[in-house]
């Protein structure tokens, strides 16, 4: 059993004081930024936002082309007096002159583009009359550790560090050399949207199935702050970067493909090659009816500065990507490689030992300025709750599945509470209908069902111990079929979406009728998502979530068979347990956590779904879902779920098909354009503040209510004791009193009022906040060693030896289920011995940061005037929300089970669209 975990997040050295570094800054200027939103009005013919330039393409052909580049600043776009440009040493006229223009020319039609090509003349005039100033660089020594503390005592780098400091540290990393196993890496810095990336270039083969298939090493860097430390974080994961050579789509299925670009410098007197991988976007413009770059890729302004070489064209790089990613003449470029475009022979993942030296690399590169943060150790031996054991003495074979199938059908007695469970299952293919037919009983310990249906036998019944179960299987039909979605594009996207789908309600309503006296679930066979990825809308899985609901029915969807498939029984176990869950008959077992939890404490978990026009609905909708787990007394739960119209609980499968009522009015226009502010935003908005280009007072008006309902549902939990759980990164967009620069301990704040203690609303309130890594690397990746060098995984709760500490990690075991691999195989350097070591998969269980914010600590108890109990220990809630992560039908959850609940019942948020001032397209009740 490892006794520590190591976290790949560094932080400044307080040992070496600040980090600076002297660097050219070069804002836009007055004069440059009026001259090119000038520009950008008149080439966009439209009134949308010319104020913001759509800087993103320029920053990226500037990042990879002009030579000491480091980073862009964020929001230069909209405001020319702040920085734009951070360099190494000052970019030459002659250099910056013809990418800008070059640029300026991409933003108008071809018809239009003498204005661009004008411009770089302009800014190489020397004629006062006509020139264009370029402005000057500015030399700063810039602090790359600079930080503030917040009041609640968590430090916060600068804003621009957020974008700044992991470019620093890429280019820091890519001058030196990664060894491992007689392999040598040579990284390239990849710019992202939330920080930079090293990937080793040019990338490693591996020879299977008679092909060559491509992969690199990744390194992600960002930087975060955790609650309450006194210095932020600099995270750096690893992970296997998969590149394409075959693509087993057709052009017009390919939405968005990332391809790495590798192409020298056009300018003569400095380096021969950027240290950058350039980012473009390769996919099917569907306007132009071909294969175009999208999402402001500055590949198609490449020939206009650099006539010489060639560069790869859209339908060429498509047609044959491993000539590209081996060069063509001093030319390269990678497609990253997805699942959607076809398989690949390298798996995904590293092995524990080789992200610990890709570590040990990193934390020898970034001395003496950053240093590993300190390791953790267990804080528990309590790992997990009382679950039913797997093996032991005395338990023969079958013992356990026997005693899962007498609670699950205990916990469907109780949420049935003696009505029938009516099943309809519509099937596409023979397989998966007896496959789903012969789980079931096993699933609840009853013998197989006998048909009690007509000579087609499509009825079966099963009966006992307070369950009643009818199952109806029958031929999915037009059911299943894709959606036909208008293509009138004069109406919005989503009027059209929701006539289809009222489409399909129509057919569900003939092939399901509602019983008022049984609970409902139907069970469907559909294709797979990637099915349906060449016409848009056209999947039915929502809308046939929609019907069902309007039917009274809960749904559940299982993919149609493949022609490989060897699970089908397991994925047809996994339907079943699904639809108890969306029934309600889960609960969480007992936990193991000791006298200091209150006998009677109940769970509430909230989830804020959000949804923008890309939604699967194409509604933009933010709705707040809150489910209550009371644990039973030996047996189990109660389940429910807050049904804020009505302000009282209901139970959680009448919460579902509530959820999925709702009705969203539309604007005349379907048409959304989003303005291009240079980036995702700063610190603040990466964090979870305001989108940039959002309107505040939407933001303010929706934060206000979010807020409100959260406080709403708080005075309604007062009556008993009551643990709170949120994630963190889900909620703080609506709640910002989340953010961690927000936080204080045992204070709760809303909206612009002074943070107040956490107790007010509720003498027996805990608050705890949950954080997993999500796209942004939030959360350090980590792996467990000890003394002797071994390296590996291990479950628990972790923490410092910090006795006021608020901050835990929770880790989980591999699930039984996954693969164990040998030790010793090296993906990024096979031996001999693991020649296909590169074709494994590897599993890294990820961290979940929990943040006890909210106890009843000792001065949150003298606060409340209570000096004479006895406090709570935070690293006690921190393991009770850890076994909350364990149940007996599941592998360990990503997130504590009152959580898991509410997030999925955001399933069911499938708000269909009304023109304003038209009635309502929906029959919903």
């Amino acid at each position: 059993m490892y006794p520590t975990i190591r976290n790949a997040a560094y932080e400044p050295d307080p040992l070496h004081g600040p980090w600076r570094e002297e660097m050219s800054v070069l804002r836009l200027g007055e004069e440059l930024h009026t001259e090119l939103t000038r520009m950008h009005a008149e080439a966009d013919k439209g009134p949308v936002r010319p104020d913001r330039l759509p800087v993103r393409r320029l920053n990226s052909l500037l990042q990879a082309m002009a030579p000491g580049v480091i980073a862009t600043g964020r929001n230069a776009g909209t405001d020319g007096r702040l920085p734009w440009l951070y360099a190494r040493e000052a970019v030459p006229p002659d250099v910056l002159a013809p990418v800008i223009g070059t640029w300026a020319t991409g933003m108008y039609r071809e018809e239009d583009d003498t204005e661009g090509a004008d411009l770089e003349e302009r800014l190489r005039s020397d004629d006062p009359a006509e020139a264009v100033q370029l402005p000057h660089w500015e030399a700063e020594s810039v602090d790359l550790t600079e930080t503030v503390t917040s009041a609640g005592g968590t430090a916060e780098p600068a804003a621009r560090l957020y974008g700044l400091l992991p470019e620093w540290v890429a280019f820091r990393l890519a001058a030196r050399t990664f060894r491992t196993g007689g392999t040598t890496l040579h990284f390239r810095v990849e710019s992202s949207g939330n920080g930079a990336r090293l990937v080793s270039w040019p990338p490693q083969r591996y020879e299977r199935r008679g092909k060559t298939w491509y992969y690199s090493a990744c390194l992600n860097i960002t930087v975060h702050t955790v609650p309450f430390a006194p210095r932020f974080r600099v995270h750096v994961s690893s992970q296997v970067r998969r590149w394409s050579t075959q693509l087993d789509v057709r052009p017009h299925q390919l939405g968005g493909a990332t391809v790495l670009l590798d192409a020298p410098l056009p300018w003569p007197g400095g380096p021969d090659r950027s240290h950058r991988l350039m980012v473009n976007t390769l996919g099917y413009d569907r306007r132009l009816k071909e294969l175009a770059w999208r999402h402001h890729s500055p590949a198609p302004l490449l020939p206009e500065l650099d006539i010489v070489r060639n560069y790869p064209q859209p339908e060429a790089l498509f047609s044959h990507p491993e000539r590209w990613i081996n060069g063509s003449g001093d030319v390269a470029a990678g497609i990253v490689y997805h699942p959607s475009i076809g398989p690949h022979e390298v798996g995904p993942g590293l092995m524990p030992q080789e992200r610990a030296d890709l570590d040990a690399w990193v934390e020898d590169g970034l001395r003496p300025v950053l240093s590993r943060i300190p390791d953790l150790t267990r804080v528990t031996r309590s790992n997990t709750p009382s679950l039913l054991p797997r093996s032991g003495a005395g338990r023969g074979p079958g013992v356990r599945d026997t005693q899962l199938a007498l609670q699950r059908r205990v916990a469907l007695a109780r949420v049935l509470n003696g009505r029938p469970l009516e099943i309809d299952v519509f099937w596409q293919s023979p397989e998966t209908r007896a496959a789903l037919l012969a789980e079931l009983p096993k699933l609840i310990g009853f013998p197989p069902g006998e048909s009690m249906g007509p000579a087609d036998d499509d009825t079966w019944r099963w009966r006992g111990e307070g369950v009643e179960i009818r199952v109806r299987a029958r031929p999915a039909g037009p059911l299943a079929d894709a959606l036909q979605v208008s293509r009138e594009r004069r109406r919005p996207r989503a009027v059209r979406l929701a006539e289809a789908v009222e489409g399909r309600c129509r057919l569900v309503a003939d092939r399901v009728v509602p019983r008022l006296d049984a609970a409902g679930v139907v069970i469907m066979e559909i294709a797979g998502k990637e099915r349906f990825a060449a016409v848009p809308d056209s999947d039915p899985k929502h809308a046939l979530r929609i019907a069902s609901a309007r039917q009274d029915r809960l749904s559940q969807f299982v993919n149609l068979p493949d022609d490989t498939d060897s699970g089908l029984e397991h994925r047809a176990k996994w339907t079943w347990l699904d639809a108890f869950r969306q029934l309600g008959a889960i609960s969480p077992p007992a936990h193991r956590v000791g006298a200091g939890v209150p006998g009677d404490l109940q769970y509430v978990a909230l989830w804020l779904v959000r949804h923008t026009r890309k939604g699967p609905t194409r509604c933009p909708v933010h709705r707040l879902v809150a489910v209550r787990v009371r644990p039973g007394d030996g047996g189990p739960g109660v389940i429910e779920g807050w049904d804020a119209e009505r302000a009282e609980w209901v139970p959680y499968p009448k919460l579902l098909l509530l959820l999925s009522q709702a009705v969203e009015p539309v604007a005349e226009t379907g048409k959304e354009k989003e303005a291009d502010t240079g980036g995702p935003g700063d610190g603040v908005a990466a964090r979870g503040g305001l989108r940039p280009g959002a309107l505040p007072g939407v933001e303010q008006h929706r934060q206000r209510e979010i807020e409100r309902q959260i406080r709403a549902l708080l005075f309604q939990l007062r009556d008993r004791p009551t643990l709170l759980l949120a994630d963190a990164g889900n909620l703080r967009q609506c709640w910002p009193g989340l953010r961690n620069g927000e936080l204080a301990r045992d204070m709760l704040g809303f909206g612009t009022e002074p943070a107040q203690r956490h107790t007010l609303y509720g003498d027996d309130l805990r608050v705890v906040l949950v954080r997993d890594a999500n796209a942004r690397e939030e959360v350090a990746e980590w792996y467990a060693h000890d003394a002797k060098g071994s390296v590996g995984f291990a479950e628990g709760v972790w923490g410092t030896a910090e006795t006021e500490s608020r901050v835990f990690a929770s880790t989980a075991s591999k699930p039984h289920t996954v693969a164990k691999l040998p030790k010793g195989l090296m993906k990024l350097a096979p031996t001999a011995q693991g020649r296909t070591a590169p074709g494994k998969s590897a599993w890294n269980p990820g961290q979940l940061e929990i943040t006890v914010l909210g106890c009843l600590s000792e001065k949150a108890l003298a606060d409340s005037g209570r000096e004479g109990d006895l406090p709570d220990r935070p690293a006690e809630w921190a393991t009770l929300t850890h076994q909350l992560r364990y149940q007996d039908d599941y592998p360990p959850l990503a997130r504590p089970l009152p959580l898991h609940l509410a997030r999925l019942a955001g399933e069911y948020v499938l708000p269909v669209a009304r023109m304003k001032g038209e009635g309502s397209t929906s029959s919903a009740p």
